[in-house]
């Protein structure tokens, strides 16, 4: 019997064993709090800050400049909202992408019902934003715009340094959305003119329950308002305990990522450009649909949809081999076609009828050519 083959990395990676030993000592012998005034505390103090280095180093960033958080969707709701507050004075106009997470899209519309203005920008066919279209877009009360670096579901990379460079000119903050860039595209905070800047351990080969928000401290230095009070970690606007396993965790498994991001990413685009050409042999041009763009895209995504074919009969078969997303692993029990997919121009029965392959470390060739026929038989199934 043929193993699982697991392609949804874009929905969360498995712990890899580097991570996992680096994180195991501070279960045990190294459980001090990082706040306390002693050699236990002092030794989990020394460890998060190293971590808050490495993670730091990696975007170019300084590590007074991270903030630690439980994911990316906190780090977004904390970057959203702790704008608003902090800027209410200067505007109330939001900017953002039909195609972006819901955890941006959900604190823009809850903004919205406190009386914000919010402008959600549509994106071309190829899932690209147009920039003449955010210019046009940009007012003086506006006060963020928020666009990420790589969409979870069909991968389109964003020209981020040129949306950046668009907000600065008008002195707009900018955020951006990297839970799928990090450690897998490089990222330059300085470069790409970011400002805010929301990262999660769990995309990476880390832990899940940990992420960061990059808040940019100079030139210009932003104001945010806390969304969690009661101490004063991370510069008073994190509170809560610092939990130094997963902290440990992230900072590992962001070093390991950026060590090996030039030649994996390389080998993982030969993967996904091989399943891309061998299920257009399996089901022909028409029946295999590529959404977004190829030329700007995650090297480790595809996303195809399948035309004509019952997409609750065709999970269901290819779940029994295949591990991998219809959509957003994050909205895949809601009945409703993912927005994404509506976004770039597809049909509901287009968008339901879509296949998310997620690729990673621990895929193979042999995986890959498993995956194609598997996926073959189970079209011709429903023919």
């Amino acid at each position: 019997m043929n193993p699982l083959i697991y392609l949804d990395h874009h929905a969360t990676t498995p712990i890899a064993p580097e991570v996992l030993a680096a994180m195991m000592p501070f279960f045990t012998e190294h459980f001090g709090n990082p706040g306390s005034p002693h050699a236990y505390g002092w030794a989990a103090e020394s460890a998060v800050k190293l971590a808050r280095e490495t993670i730091a180093s990696a975007i170019n960033a300084t590590a007074d400049e991270l903030i630690f958080t439980s994911g990316a969707t906190e780090a977004n709701n904390l970057a959203i909202k702790g704008v608003a507050e902090s800027y209410l004075s200067q505007g109330k106009h939001i900017i953002t992408v039909a195609t972006e997470h819901s955890a941006v899209l959900e604190p823009c519309r809850y903004l919205q019902s406190l009386g914000f203005e919010l402008t959600i920008l549509a994106v071309q066919s190829d899932g690209l934003i147009d920039l003449a279209l955010l210019k046009s877009a940009l007012r003086d009360d506006t006060i963020l715009v928020s666009v990420m670096v790589a969409n979870n579901e069909i991968g389109v990379v964003q020209p981020i340094a040129e949306i950046g460079q668009l907000c600065h000119n008008k002195g707009i903050l900018f955020h951006t959305d990297a839970a799928q860039a990090l450690g897998y595209i490089p990222l330059d905070v300085e470069a790409m003119n970011i400002d805010l800047m929301s990262m999660t351990a769990h995309k990476v080969y880390g832990p899940k329950g940990i992420g960061a928000l990059y808040v940019r401290r100079r030139n210009p230095r932003v104001q945010l308002s806390p969304q969690l009070h009661g101490g004063d970690q991370e510069r008073g606007l994190r509170s809560g305990t610092l939990y130094p396993p997963q902290i440990v965790g992230f900072g590992k498994a962001v070093e390991l990522a950026v060590a090996d991001l030039s030649d994996e990413s390389k080998r993982l685009a030969k993967l996904r450009d091989r399943l891309l050409s061998g299920l257009v042999m399996e089901l022909g041009s028409t029946g295999c649909l590529v959404n977004g763009t190829m030329d700007h895209r995650l090297s480790r995504n595809l996303n195809i949809s399948i035309p004509e074919i019952d997409p609750s009969r065709l999970a269901l078969e290819l779940g029994k081999s295949i591990a991998l997303s219809s959509g957003s692993a994050c909205a895949t029990k809601s009945r409703k076609p993912s927005h994404v997919l509506e976004a770039i121009g597809r049909s509901p029965e287009l968008a339901f009828s879509s296949l998310r392959f997620g690729l990673g470390r621990g895929t193979t060739t042999m995986e890959i050519n498993r995956a194609i026929e598997v996926i073959g038989a189970a079209v011709r199934l429903q023919a």
